[in-house]
C-alpha cells in the first residue's frame, strides 16, 4: 500500500527489529494469515460485521497514542480531502473486512489465501479504468493466468461447473471483497500527503464508525457474541496482530526497502496461512488448490516482470 511509504521513524521505536524489513514484512504476512484462521474459527461464533467492528475500533484505540500528535497536525489536510479519506475507509477497512468474515461463513479458510493471491489482479484492473494505466502485453498474460487460477479455486477444479454455475458463495464473497480492496489500492494513490500513523489512524477510526448502521442491523437480526475466552481472544488477536502490528512493520518495512520491493511479501501471505489452516483448521488442501494457486502466482510474475509508464 503506498500510503505506508510515509511513515516516520515514530511509527517504530528503534532498536535491532526496527532496521530488519525482511523480518519485519516476514511478520506482517504472518499477521495477516493468521488473520483468516481466526476469521474463520469465530465463524458462527461472533457475527462478521461485530468482528469487523470490534477489530478497527480496538485497534484505533491502539493506534491513537502514537497517531494523536501526528493527526491534530495533519487535521487541516486530512479535513480539506475528507471525501477521498472516507472512501478509503469504507473500502479499505469497513467493507473489505467485513466480507472478508463474512466469506469465512461459508469457505474455508485456505480457499480465501489462495484467492488473496489474485489482488494484484484487481489492482491492474481499476488501475487501467482509474487512472487509464493500459497494460502491457506480458500483464495481459498475467492477468489471463491469474483469473484462470481464480477459477480453478472457485469451481475445485471441475471447469464442467462452467455450465452450471454453482460457485460456493463464501468464495463468490470474498472476490468481491477483494475487488473492493483492489479498489482501496489504487484509490490510496490519491491520498493526502499526511504522516502514515495519521493516515492509519483516520481510516481505523473512521473504518469504525462506518460500519455502525450495519453493526445495529446485525445485533438485531443474529444472536449476541458470547464473552467467553475464545471469542475474547480472537477479537484481541484481531485488534493487535492483522491490524495494529502487521500495518507497524508493513510501514516500517516500507520505509526502509520501499513500496516495491515489499510488495512481494503479499504473496507470502497464502503459503502462512495456508499451512497454518492445515495444521489448525484440519483442512486438506485438494489437487486445484495447488494448480490454481500456482497459475495465480505465474500470472503475477508474468504481470509484474515489466514495468508500465508510471501512474502518478
Amino acid at each position: 500500500m503506498s500510503a505506508s511509504d510515509q511513515t516516520s521513524d515514530a511509527a517504530s521505536p528503534g532498536g535491532w527489529l526496527a532496521n530488519q524489513p525482511y523480518l519485519l514484512l516476514s511478520i506482517t504476512a504472518l499477521c495477516w494469515a493468521g488473520n483468516a484462521i481466526v476469521g474463520r474459527l469465530a465463524a458462527g461464533h461472533i457475527a462478521p460485521v461485530t468482528l469487523s467492528f470490534l477489530r478497527w475500533s480496538l485497534a484505533f484505540l491502539l493506534i491513537l497514542p502514537l497517531a494523536w500528535k501526528h493527526l491534530k497536525q495533519d487535521w487541516p489536510t486530512i479535513r480539506s480531502r475528507l471525501g477521498t479519506m472516507v472512501a478509503l475507509s469504507l473500502t479499505g477497512i469497513s467493507a473489505f473486512t467485513a466480507m472478508q468474515y463474512w466469506s469465512l461463513e461459508h469457505t474455508t479458510a485456505l480457499n480465501t489465501l489462495l484467492l488473496q493471491s489474485a489482488a494484484p489482479l484487481f489492482v491492474a484492473v481499476w488501475s487501467l479504468f482509474l487512472l487509464g494505466v493500459r497494460l502491457t502485453l506480458a500483464q495481459a498474460a498475467g492477468i489471463a493466468l491469474s483469473l484462470t487460477g481464480v477459477l480453478v479455486i472457485l469451481l475445485h477444479g471441475d471447469f464442467t461447473a462452467l455450465t452450471g454455475i454453482a460457485f460456493n458463495k463464501g468464495d463468490i464473497i470474498f472476490t468481491v471483497a477483494l475487488a473492493i480492496f483492489g479498489l482501496y489500492s489504487v484509490l490510496s494513490l490519491k491520498r493526502p500527503k499526511i504522516h502514515g500513523l495519521s493516515f492509519v489512524g483516520f481510516t481505523f477510526g473512521c473504518g469504525a464508525a462506518c460500519l455502525i448502521p450495519l453493526l445495529i442491523l446485525e445485533l438485531v437480526s443474529r444472536p449476541l457474541m458470547r464473552l467467553d475466552t475464545a471469542n475474547l481472544l480472537s477479537m484481541l488477536y484481531v485488534a493487535v496482530f492483522p491490524s495494529t502490528v502487521a500495518y507497524l512493520c508493513f510501514n516500517r518495512g516500507v520505509q526502509l526497502i520501499g513500496a516495491n520491493r515489499a510488495a512481494p511479501f503479499f504473496h507470502v501471505v497464502p503459503v502462512f496461512g495456508s499451512a497454518m489452516a492445515i495444521v489448525f483448521l484440519g483442512e486438506r488442501p485438494r489437487l486445484f488448490h495447488v494448480i490454481g494457486f500456482v497459475l495465480v502466482l505465474t500470472g503475477v510474475f508474468v504481470a509484474s516482470r515489466k514495468t508500465s509508464a508510471p501512474s502518478g
